[in-house]
């Protein structure tokens, strides 16, 4: 499986989230069938996301560390690579140099 590069036939919350001071910013896309996705940015930080549905974070460029509530383990993921973040939980992030360019799918 390659990095998805585009999305066609979805509609675009035009307004930005802006989490931690703008160090991650993302949009929201649906799909024509209620599927839910937002797409954004991390820039260099060390930030805790916690989460409500399961999500599955895709690396489109860049790469962070991560580690999943509970867990000791910091596990690194780039372009291409993601990891799977339970619901009700939470994850530590760190990206350093480049920015983190990410897809998040939701459900």
């Amino acid at each position: 499986m390659g990095i998805t590069a585009k999305f066609d036939g979805v509609a675009v919350t035009t307004q930005a989230n802006v989490y931690f001071d703008g160090k991650c910013v993302s949009h929201g896309i649906q799909f024509a069938d209620g599927t839910k996705k937002s797409v954004g940015v991390i820039l260099p930080a060390s930030l805790t996301f916690n989460t409500g549905a399961p999500e599955i974070m895709e690396g489109v460029a860049g790469a962070c560390r991560v580690r999943l509530k509970g867990e000791a383990e910091w596990k690194t993921y780039g372009a291409g690579e993601s990891f799977d973040v339970p619901g009700n939980s939470s994850f530590d992030i760190e990206v350093a140099g480049e920015p983190y360019h990410y897809i998040c799918h939701f459900g």
